[in-house]
């Protein structure tokens, strides 16, 4: 099975991990998602993000932190995503984000959320941990 590659957005702010859930779901995910045909991961991050959480990010700010390979939340076992994970800035430095498309809510979690997280989030905040990003 071909993998799911996504990249996500790890938007950090008093460390806490921006999360979002889907309107009518408890599960908490970042804001990003799948490449479209021809887009970069870095493209579908800035477009994600814009149709999720409503921020324009700054394309010269986009940083790759890492990425998390896990077994697919929803999907057959032995199906991974491959994510990789960029930090970012917005081009107006005070945007605050807010639920916009299939987003029913933002959530600033930290690693006591982790339960309520599919298995690349739990992977994510395990991350966001050990570099000392959030607590």
């Amino acid at each position: 099975m071909d993998p799911i590659v996504v990249s996500a957005l790890v938007l950090v702010r008093d460390r806490r991990l921006l999360m979002v859930t889907a309107r009518g779901r408890d599960v908490l995910y970042l804001p990003g998602g799948k490449q479209e045909t021809g887009e970069t991961g870095e493209d579908a991050l800035v477009r994600e993000t814009r149709e999720e959480v409503g921020l324009e990010l700054d394309p010269t700010s986009l940083r790759e932190l890492g990425s998390v390979r896990t077994q697919a939340h929803g999907e057959p076992e032995g199906r991974e995503v491959h994510m990789r994970l960029w930090t970012a800035a917005p081009t107006d430095p005070r945007a605050e984000p807010t639920p916009s498309g299939e987003i029913g809510a933002l959530h600033w979690a930290t690693s006591g959320d982790a339960h309520r997280c599919p298995p690349a989030g739990v992977e994510t905040l395990r991350l966001a941990v050990e570099l000392d990003l959030v607590d």
